[in-house]
């Protein structure tokens, strides 16, 4: 019998090695590749973004701000000191953040404190032994060294990776390089290592060393306690609270929409129903007409998980000004890229009496925000993940905070892409024209090579934009906006909202939506409408591109995407 083995990215994403271990005939292999590739489906192809043809240059578009809604803009900066957050000395108890420890440098040498977590690794040099404990709260860990005076040494000696260990000893300078300060244990009548857990190192499947981000993915209940896993998890962690931090500390309420829906924001109708009235057997479902009746269900009548809480929030904005929701939304999108889940998390703020300058405004600054945030508070993890992940990674985090972002208009991308194609540029998708949604390698292309730095692309032709975005006033457009990052492509996507009753009716019904379903969306329009804004961004796009990581099943806990829900 004859095997072939193959590793690919968890089978979604571009093969990467094929090797057979039979000898097989080229025939025969050429025809189990084209069986493999239909197993694989999708197969995503790598974007390629062509040079800046030479001596090409584009000078930055003038920004008519003249016919903003808010002559002075307001400023999204904030307070220095809300750059920090304040964090405990403990983790439960009197038990240490092995965090606060190292954090302290020099405090705590001559203390006897207690720390608690997992062995990362463990040396035994016959009289003594040296662990390095690591308890989540830090990239590094704290090296315990053991004296063999300790009563228990032999057990203690005999720990592995993956052990959790509750210690207590001296905080003393360490003599070895890399590391200020270690824990020495030596005092057997005030010292002491409690094992708590085992874990048997021939069964353990973290005590493999490094492993690759797609096997980790088999094991997501357990990749947390690798560097990688845990690097992204604690950048996640702050990213979401720097969230926090930005749109509270300038006026923002949280609002929790709802996760069950009868609507569709984008009108895409890639959703996922919830219904109680499914059965086993086909004939026990109630129907009418052929049709499932969904009268006899729980709510009545059709209902979906959520794919934006943005009409929602919207509600909120109407009445209270300055909101948002962070919550997660869901997409039954059967696309197998890097850059897709079926649930991810999204953020979307909404801001009343303001218009598509104040949304580009905002959104740069909470952008900014959570970089910096990271900048002065993950420096550790960007430095694993700058030399493991992505090489660069901070220089180029450094560099999107310190430029002001480009405003350029769809119209200008296009003809900047028309120029840049008649001097040479060579795009895949090269048929280029007014009108199109243009490809992540030509948004790439704008904001990577022509302006190297962050782009708004704004006001889009309404075709291919959701319905209750703006129209303009020639009736062409809509006041759209895109934020383009350079080596990532879009980021966020907002728009102005279309406050008038009669215009946004029309455009639902150019959408094939129905009227009916939007009921309560309208009455905002009805009852003291005003112009509003807002924006929308895809939080496990934000991670990736504040740690590098490339595909989106790496930077979420438990990933979900079509044909997985392990976990």
């Amino acid at each position: 019998m004859q095997y072939q083995f193959l590793e690919s990215d968890e089978l979604y994403t571009r093969v990467k090695t094929l090797t057979v271990v039979a000898k097989q005939t080229a025939a025969s292999v050429q025809k189990q590749a084209k069986k493999t590739e239909k197993l694989i489906g999708e197969i995503e192809k790598p974007i390629n973004v062509p040079p800046l043809p030479a001596g090409f240059k584009v000078d930055v578009p003038n920004f008519d701000v003249t016919n903003r809604l808010n002559k002075l803009p307001r400023s999204w900066e904030l307070p220095q000191e809300l750059y920090k957050k304040h964090l405990p000395k403990y983790n439960v108890g009197t038990i240490y953040r092995i965090q606060e420890l190292l954090n302290a440098g020099e405090g705590y040498i001559g203390q006897t404190v207690t720390v608690a977590g997992w062995a990362r690794t463990v040396r035994d040099q016959k009289n003594l032994c040296f662990i390095e404990l690591n308890d989540g709260t830090s990239f590094g860990g704290l090296q315990i060294v053991v004296e063999d005076k300790l009563t228990n040494f032999e057990q203690v000696a005999k720990t592995n990776t993956g052990f959790s260990l509750k210690v207590t000893g001296n905080i003393v300078k360490s003599p070895a390089k890399g590391q200020l300060i270690e824990m020495l244990v030596a005092d057997p009548t005030k010292h002491e290592v409690v094992i708590i857990g085992q874990a048997d190192p021939e069964e353990y499947p973290m005590a493999k060393g490094v492993q690759k981000p797609e096997t980790l993915r088999q094991k997501a209940h357990l990749r947390p306690r690798g560097n990688f896993f845990s690097a992204v998890t604690r950048i996640r962690n702050n990213l979401a609270y720097a969230t926090h931090v930005f749109f509270q500390n300038n006026g923002c309420l949280y609002i929790h929409t709802p996760i069950i829906t009868g609507s569709d924001c984008e009108g895409a109708g890639e959703m996922f129903r919830i219904s109680t009235i499914f059965d086993n057997d086909i004939k026990k479902i109630p129907q009418i007409n052929g049709k499932v009746d969904t009268v006899q269900d729980f709510f009545k009548k059709e209902v979906n998980l959520t794919v934006s809480g943005q009409l929602q929030v919207e509600n909120f904005c109407i009445s209270m000004s300055n909101v948002y929701t962070f919550g997660p939304t869901f997409r039954a999108e059967k696309a197998h890229t890097h850059r897709h889940l079926a649930e991810f998390w999204m953020i979307e703020p909404e801001f009343a009496f303001a218009d598509l300058f104040d949304n580009m405004e905002a959104a740069e600054g909470y952008v900014k925000f959570c970089i910096n945030y990271i900048l002065q508070n993950n420096m550790d993890d960007l430095q694993f993940l700058d030399k493991r992940v992505k090489p660069g990674l901070i220089d180029y985090l450094k560099d999107i905070v310190s430029k002001d972002f480009v405003r350029c208009s769809y119209t200008q991308g296009i003809d900047i892409l028309l120029k840049a194609q008649k001097a040479g540029a060579k795009f895949e998708n090269s048929d280029i024209k007014w009108g199109m949604d243009l490809n992540s390698e030509h948004e790439r292309f704008i904001a990577e090579k022509v302006f190297q730095r962050p782009v708004f692309l704004y006001d889009y032709p309404k075709e291919i934009k959701a319905f209750y975005m703006k129209v303009t006033e020639d009736g062409k457009c809509v006041r759209a906006m895109d934020m383009l990052i350079p080596q990532v492509g879009e980021l966020i996507g907002g728009s102005q909202r279309e406050e008038r009753y009669d215009v946004l009716a029309e455009r639902i019904k150019e959408c094939g939506l129905k009227l009916e379903d939007y009921g309560p969306y309208m009455d905002l329009r009805r009852y003291g409408t005003v112009p509003h804004c807002g924006f929308g961004l895809g939080f496990e796009r934000l991670v990736m591109m504040v740690t590098g990581v490339e595909n989106i099943r790496d930077v979420i806990p438990f990933p979900r995407y079509h044909g997985s829900a392990e976990f």
